[in-house]
């Protein structure tokens, strides 16, 4: 069986981090949200994938090739204007065969889940029971069919989320060339879906029991969190003496770590970074590629990526740090309110009591900046020495 995986979209809520990539391809746990969904795939026992890519394309058939380095076959169709999942998949009819899955690329699910819906014997649309509906598209069910899909209502009957699994026989297609565009300008996948129960064609229901929704950058945290909590610890670098390690910690090929620097995991380090000395690193960390993690810093349940640079006396807690960034010595990330309520972005309620900064790639601070919680800083952005920011900064902005 082949499976389909949608990776065409920008991302745009997940800004400013899908400004340089494809949603699918941040990372989370050092590795891009796409390659946690595949491995899972694999796990379920497939091994033909289709790619449906898009935006920024180049990084996702760069770094999965051919699928060899996983032991599976990926090929590649691009949908070239974003018209919607509906229209990626009419692209992909003569590339399968008989029954198919199909992937929403920006989420992550269970091995045993995917397994589970690819033994079914006809079309399946998976779902998970969620405590907030907000922004999800929502199922009524009844006796475990479908009977109607609810694309982001205001009031949604129900708490069931579609989690963007499907099992698909050739039936799809029929509906597709129906499928009119949505007020979005877009062809639904949902709607095509509409149309097949309207014809009499049964959709069944599959719970799932375990699903990572990602559909804002904070959202990357508590993924990041979750998938942390799994890891093993390993050592392919260097551990100077003085050095503290308490709890799972994974040292990457090249790293260091100096002399007095305190790290409690979870955490993953990878190749080739600078930690320390007397720095202090804890829970739910991840940190990429290239990074340096300097003299009396501290960093807290956060995501830095490749090659960002925090070396003098900062704070970054609750923060997601784009590639390449640079923190002047004293900058801090303020991450909790003085009246410890839950923190809004951009009028968005984030449902977290504690956030810092979401920073895009190339940001650099001057010495004792400040940045507010919930911050979201555009990239190659320069902000002075001094200075404290606040709420949303386009990117390349400069705040003296």
């Amino acid at each position: 069986m082949k499976a389909v995986i949608l990776a065409a979209g920008e991302g745009s809520r997940m800004r400013p981090l899908t400004h340089t990539r494809p949603k699918v391809m941040l990372p989370i746990a050092n590795k891009p949200i796409l390659e946690h969904l595949l491995v899972e795939a694999i796990q379920a026992g497939l091994k033909e994938f289709i790619f449906v890519v898009g935006y920024c394309d180049e990084q996702v058939r760069d770094y999965f090739g051919n699928g060899e380095k996983w032991g599976v076959n990926i090929v590649y169709y691009e949908q070239r204007k974003q018209l919607g999942t509906a229209d990626a998949l009419r692209m992909v009819e003569a590339l399968v065969d008989g029954n198919f899955l199909v992937m929403n690329g920006d989420i992550i699910a269970n091995g045993e889940d995917i397994r589970r819906l690819a033994g079914n014997g006809g079309t399946t649309l998976s779902v998970i029971e969620v405590k907030d509906p907000r922004g999800l598209g929502i199922v009524e069910l009844c006796e475990s069919k479908v009977v109607h899909i609810y694309e982001k209502t205001a009031r949604p009957p129900t708490l069931m989320a579609n989690a963007g699994l499907y099992l698909f026989t050739p039936d799809l297609f029929n509906a597709i060339s129906e499928t009119a565009k949505s007020p979005r300008g877009e062809y639904e996948l949902t709607d095509s879906l509409q149309l097949m129960m309207e014809k009499g064609i049964d959709i069944a229901s599959l719970e799932i029991k375990y699903w990572l929704d990602l559909s804002y950058p904070w959202d990357l945290l508590s993924a990041n969190e979750s998938l942390l909590a799994g890891i093993e610890s390993q050592n392919l670098g260097e551990v100077e003496e003085n050095v503290v390690i308490k709890g799972a910690v994974s040292i990457g090929k090249g790293s260091v770590i100096r002399s007095g620097s305190y790290v409690v995991g979870p955490v993953i380090i990878g190749q080739d970074c600078d930690i320390g000395p007397n720095c202090y690193i804890r829970p739910s960390t991840s940190i990429g590629d290239g990074c340096h993690i300097g003299a009396a810093v501290e960093v807290k349940n956060s995501i830095i990526m490749r090659g960002s640079k925090l070396p003098h006396h900062n704070y970054v807690g609750d923060s997601i740090i784009g590639e390449e960034c640079n923190l002047g010595a004293g900058t801090k990330i303020a991450n909790l309110r003085l009246d410890e309520k839950e923190i809004q972005v951009a009028g968005i309620d984030t449902g977290r009591r504690k956030l810092g900064a979401i920073l895009g790639d190339r940001v650099e601070t001057g010495i004792n900046a400040s940045i507010n919680i919930g911050s979201m800083i555009g990239n190659n952005t320069h902000i002075g020495p001094g200075a404290v920011v606040s709420g949303v900064i386009l990117p390349d902005s400069k705040i003296f």
